[in-house]
């Protein structure tokens, strides 16, 4: 028996790096899976549905269930259509994770609107047009598991990166709100920070400069490692936990939460001097 026997499950930009990876264990686990990728390249351009195929045939080759969308995640019709398909084929949505993105990195001072709009639509409004129709499902229909891809470069900050943090930060914000409100309507939902060398991070300095080297990349970092964490959120291991950020990476396992300081607590009217002369405990330490 899998982990996932019977699981319903949707997974954008499933066709190559993470989400194929995410795809072909699920598969293997019991999972009947819903593969989209729009086929393009890492900026978005272009389009096939043969990188979904692909996938798919790897899946059913191992004796797994699925099938390949190419519909686009960054429209209210796409994320309509993509759902629409479950829904014909397997009658529920049981896991949705949303994968799906594209790199068009740049400074801030250098970045163009066009860059900023393509960026925040594929990944910060991909999600919500995805998640609505499903989490209406999911709301009436007893629940389910919603695991959305953030990033350090919105949680923490990453050079060059601005237009990416700031749809991976949305996304995370999206992801809090999500796990309040599913928390009465048993949706699990859960934020995944991957670090992985795929497609899309291999021309980042960190992971090029390994692959100049020569030095093996850690299996803690590859896809098919990283995989076992969601699937760890997306099956019963992971009990009734949600509104937790997991970061996966070369490093290890971990987990990504806001913290606050110990603070202080004035009872008056406060100056800015002051703040400066508390700043021990209003700030973390440097």
């Amino acid at each position: 028996m899998g982990l996932l026997d019977g699981k319903v499950t949707i997974i954008t930009g499933a066709g190559n790096g993470l989400g194929a990876a995410y795809a072909k264990l699920f598969g293997k686990e019991g999972a009947k899976v819903l593969v989209n990728d729009l086929g393009g390249a890492r900026d978005g351009s272009g389009g096939s549905i043969g990188a979904a195929q692909a996938v798919v045939d790897e899946i059913r080759a191992a004796g797994g269930e699925a099938i390949a969308n190419g519909d686009d995640v960054s429209t209210m019709e796409g994320g309509q259509s993509i759902f629409d398909q479950a829904m014909a084929e397997w009658g529920r949505v049981d896991i949705l994770i949303n994968n799906a993105g594209i790199l068009r990195d740049e400074t801030f001072h250098k970045g163009s609107e066009a860059n900023w709009d393509a960026v925040i639509k594929v990944h910060l409004k991909g999600t919500y047009c995805v998640t609505k129709p499903v989490w209406q499902w999911m709301r009436d229909n007893g629940g389910g598991v919603v695991v959305n891809t953030t990033s350090t470069s919105g949680l923490i900050g990453n050079f060059g990166q601005t237009n990416y943090g700031a749809a991976k930060a949305g996304i995370a914000g999206l992801t809090r709100n999500l796990a309040i409100e599913g928390r009465k309507y048993g949706i699990r939902v859960w934020g995944m920070s991957p670090g992985a060398l795929t497609r899309m991070t291999s021309d980042l300095p960190r992971y090029r400069e390994m692959t100049e080297s020569g030095e093996d990349f850690p299996v803690t970092g590859q896809p098919d490692t990283i995989a076992q964490a969601m699937l760890y959120m997306c099956s019963d291991l992971s009990g009734d936990q949600t509104g937790k950020f997991m970061h996966v990476a070369r490093q290890g396992v971990a987990e990504l939460k806001v913290m606050r300081s110990k603070g202080w607590e004035p009872t008056h009217a406060y100056t800015a001097q002051e703040i400066a002369d508390h700043y021990d405990e209003v700030f973390f330490p440097d």
